[in-house]
């Protein structure tokens, strides 16, 4: 009885990383489709689509459907918001190019609190794919869901990094797992982390 429950343990193991390899292979195909600039958001969003799923129960959805369907659906409209997140992330390499080349007591006296702003900025950027994903929003209720979302859940933008900053060690030393897994985990962490933050704001709402 024991032996069979470890074998399909190993099993289920075994279903779900090579599901998290597939989706991590369609995100890089797709993204290279659309010339990765066009191509990366759309990618990314039906990315984040599958995950949620998956995260809410539904792990038999068809996969490569269900992420064809939301890259065509969602090609414009998430490829707007790859714009504004380009236009900030541009803002923020100008601000950090400027403090850098300025280097004096000023430029000293400012960086902390530029700096909280970029990492606001950072994890706002986080929050974006889940927002989208989970809710159906327009663009700017989406940032301003996500800033919101940033704000009143310290406790999942910190899992959000350390997740994150865990895989990135484990790929530093096993560089080939990023190939197969990188965008797929790093999603799944952003993601769940994303959804425990909804779920308590859901909470919260249903008791007032």
């Amino acid at each position: 009885m024991n032996g069979t429950k470890s074998v399909n343990r190993i099993y289920s193991a075994t279903e779900w990383i090579a599901k998290f390899a597939y989706i991590n292979l369609l995100w890089i195909g797709f993204s290279l489709v659309g010339l990765i600039l066009l191509g990366f958001f759309p990618a990314t969003i039906s990315m984040f689509t599958v995950i949620r799923k998956w995260i809410m129960g539904e792990g038999d959805i068809p996969i490569f459907r269900t992420f064809w369907t939301t890259y065509k659906s969602e090609f414009l409209r998430s490829n707007m918001l790859g714009l504004l997140v380009a236009i900030v992330s541009g803002l923020i390499v100008l601000d950090l190019v400027f403090m850098r080349n300025l280097g004096n007591g000023f430029t000293n006296a400012i960086q902390i609190p530029i700096y909280m702003f970029m990492f606001a900025v950072v994890m706002t950027m986080f929050y974006l794919f889940p927002v989208y994903v989970h809710y159906e929003l327009k663009l700017v209720q989406i940032i301003k869901n996500s800033f919101l979302m940033m704000l009143i859940n310290p406790l999942e933008n910190l899992v959000m990094i350390a997740g994150i900053a865990a895989m990135f060690f484990v790929i530093k030393f096993i560089p080939g797992l990023g190939f197969f897994f990188g965008g797929s985990l790093s999603a799944a962490i952003i993601m769940a982390s994303g959804y425990l933050a909804f779920n308590k704001v859901d909470k919260k709402k249903q008791m007032t």
